[in-house]
This record gives C-alpha cells, structure tokens and sequence, in this order.
C-alpha cells in the first residue's frame, strides 16, 4: 500500500512539471518556425523573377531594383538553424534582414504602379499575385509561430514548471516584434489650420 501511494505521488509530481508540455511546446514550436522559414524561403525565390520582369522595363529605377537585390541577398544570407530561435540576438538580425526585404519589395511595387506597360505585363501581374499570396502566408505562419512560441514561454516562466525549465534549461524562446514600434506608439499629428474656411 505504502509503495502504491509513492508510485502514485511520484506520478502526479512528474505530471505537474510540465516536462512532457516542454516537450510538445517545443515541437510544435520548431514546426511552426519551420513553415515562417518556408515562406521566407518561398518570397525569397520569387525575387529573381520579379526583378527580371522589372528589369525589361526601360526606364525603371534602378535605385530601387538595386535595394531589392541587395535586401533578398542580406536576407538569405542569414542561416536561418533552429537555434535561431534560441539567440535573440541572431533573431532580432533575421527579423530586420526580412523586414527590409519586405520594405524593398513593397517599394519596388508602388513604383511599378507608375508604369502602365508593366502593369499590363501578365507576367508581371502573376509574379505579384504570387507575392502578395506569399506575403499572406508569411503573415499567417508567423501568427502561428508567435502563439506557439507565447504558450511555450508562458510555460517556462510560470510556476511550478518554470522550476523544470530551469533544470533541463528550458529558455524562452526569442519572437518576433513589431520592426517600428516607436513610430506605431506615436500618436500621429493632426492640423486642422490648413482646412477649408
């Protein structure tokens, strides 16, 4: 009886410590940053035929086609392991390297509007379809990936698990911010001087 009782309190100690939520957390974790890295991957290989397309165009800034290469160089040129996730710093130079790939080709299409043969390119149009699409899916994969990586944190720094996470050295892991967060927090300046009277 006395044994039944120990085998029985052991159990219900070692259920609560959150070893076995460690585990799965950290899994689905390394998934959902494996599909935010698929889709980076993705938006990666569209960039050449992109600026190909952009490229036939006469006239076309070269200033801006120029900070889409060299952003989609900068960008894969991160190795994007998944011990990334586990150095905030190494996650922070990821993020910035494909927020400037996003801030490039979000650049490259507004110029593109100003061209009316481009626009009426099929190619082009399907190349920024695709795009858009991928982007949709980044969005998407990186929402995943932040409540995979919220439920894993949560974990590691409550009570009683963080006690586990601190002996089998369960870090929390690094997630992504917003890239502008002083500019977002500003409330924006309004003047009404300059109306109608």
């Amino acid at each position: 009886m006395k044994r039944l009782v120990i085998i029985l309190a052991a159990t219900l100690a070692l259920s609560g410590c959150g070893y076995n939520d460690f585990q799965r957390l950290d899994e689905k974790s390394k998934a959902a940053w494996s599909e935010v890295l698929n889709q980076y991957q993705r938006r990666a290989d569209l960039v050449p035929n992109i600026v190909a397309s952009v490229k036939g165009e006469a006239n076309f800034e070269q200033e801006t086609l120029t900070k889409v290469i060299e952003a989609r160089a900068k960008a894969t040129s991160i190795q994007a392991t998944p011990e990334l996730v586990n150095n905030p710093e190494a996650f922070n130079k990821f993020q910035q390297a494909q927020g400037e790939l996003s801030s490039a080709l979000s650049r490259l299409m507004v110029v593109a509007e100003q061209y009316p043969q481009l626009k009426a390119n099929q190619a082009f149009r399907d190349l920024r379809v695709t795009l858009e699409g991928t982007e949709n899916r980044i969005a998407v994969a990186r929402e995943r990936y932040i409540g995979t990586v919220q439920a894993y944190n949560v974990l590691a720094r409550s009570f009683p698990t963080n006690i586990t996470a601190k002996i089998f050295s369960y870090e929390p892991k690094a997630n992504f911010t917003v890239q502008n967060e002083a500019e977002i927090s500003t409330p924006p300046k309004v003047d009404f001087s300059t109306g109608n009277k």
